[in-house]
């Protein structure tokens, strides 16, 4: 299937959505209006949870307990391995280390809302959901204030993000020119992608990944205009006169 998008048998949808343009293969929801971050990730069926959960195998172990009884044992523990389980279905989605630290789709937008300092102003053109769940993209683009640190402007650009939850690798995010709506574009983008950061799923992966936009050179040129609007009038002397001159108005 070319597509991979997640169908999620519990709500009877599939896991995508998109701003307006219906994609190629015609599944997920489409809207008129850009969504903000919480709308997004209902539109686009990422409102689920992912947990690690001691991995099991079958096999059959003896052991003795402490009466001196014999104790058989149909499941045995797999050591410093986890499954990775999707709450909402139960369904496993791969196996991982101890060290492997999740990032809740919830989170993975934090990329996206610290670039404007947590208010409006990214444009959530897609985001969807592969195979079960184990893997989500979200491709946005920026408000034209924010530039790259060399001064090109990104709004003819998409910013995406990419991660899994099945250990299969790094949270990753980056520009592209192309609009994913599928495994097929995904793939696409992580071939021709620019301004690449990459993330562990370690233990300081949220913190890393709310700061990931500076790494790529994103600058919000907004915030420093309004900061030099401020200085220079902070610069202008404002005399008795002028002031009682102001009140009486």
């Amino acid at each position: 299937m070319a597509h991979n998008i997640n169908f999620n048998e519990q709500t009877g949808r599939h896991s995508f959505f998109s701003v307006q343009q219906k994609a190629w293969h015609g599944l997920g929801q489409i809207v008129e209006q850009y969504p903000t971050s919480e709308e997004a990730i209902v539109h686009a069926g990422l409102d689920y949870e992912v947990i690690k959960s001691p991995l099991f195998t079958q096999g059959r172990i003896m052991s003795i307990g402490d009466s001196g009884e014999l104790i058989e044992a149909n499941d045995i523990l797999v050591p410093n391995s986890f499954a990775t389980l999707r709450t909402d279905t139960n369904t496993p989605l791969g196996v991982v280390g101890k060290d492997y630290h999740i990032v809740q789709n919830r989170e993975a937008f934090n990329f996206f809302d610290a670039i404007v300092g947590g208010g409006e102003g990214i444009l959530y053109e897609t985001a969807g959901a592969l195979g079960n769940g184990e893997r989500i993209f979200i491709t946005a683009k920026l408000p034209d204030y924010i530039r790259v640190g060399n001064g090109d402007d990104v709004t003819e650009k998409y910013i995406f993000l990419t991660t899994s939850h099945d250990g299969s690798g790094s949270i990753t995010a980056a520009f592209t020119p192309i609009r994913i709506v599928c495994q097929n574009t995904l793939n696409a983008s992580l071939r021709s992608m620019t301004n690449v950061v990459r993330i562990k799923h370690t233990s300081g992966a949220k913190q890393h990944l709310e700061n990931a936009h500076k790494v790529m050179g994103l600058a919000n040129t907004l915030s420093t205009q309004l900061e030099n609007i401020f200085n220079d009038w902070a610069k202008v002397r404002v005399t008795d006169r002028e002031v009682r001159k102001l009140i009486q108005l």
